[in-house]
């Protein structure tokens, strides 16, 4: 199955160099990746409000993607998110899932299990009868 047509994924993640392989792998699986290389960046962007899911790392060099998630809920934005981490720290992971996050993941997992969750999260909305 693949993506739907092109679905926009952003890549939150202060690794450039991981942002790249993920951006390809994201692209060959029929989604469109929009990488930012921080939470700053991503936060000024105007393509937000087209993204169907946020995969971010949990730690952005200065800055927390637990935040992150924290204050795109306080601002209302719905958009699904799925993290990617090196870090296992079961209180992160508890505070992830408390906010409601679709999906958490080490950097070391198979792309497979990323790639079919964004499958079943990043499904462009259904027109309205």
């Amino acid at each position: 199955m693949r993506a739907a047509a092109g679905a926009p994924i952003a890549i939150i993640d202060d690794d450039e160099q991981l942002c790249r392989s993920l951006a390809r792998l994201l692209k060959q699986a029929g989604f469109e990746p929009h990488v930012f290389l921080s939470a700053v960046a991503f936060l000024s962007s105007s393509e937000r409000q087209h993204l169907k899911c946020l995969l971010i790392d949990v730690q952005l060099g200065n800055a927390s993607g637990i935040a992150l998630h924290r204050q795109l809920l306080a601002e209302g934005d719905p958009t699904p998110v799925i993290y990617i981490t090196a870090h296992t720290e079961p209180a992160v992971r508890a505070e992830a899932m408390r906010l409601g996050c679709a999906g958490f993941f080490l950097k070391t997992d198979p792309a497979a299990g990323i790639i079919e969750l964004l499958r079943r999260v990043a499904r462009p909305a259904q027109p309205q009868p």
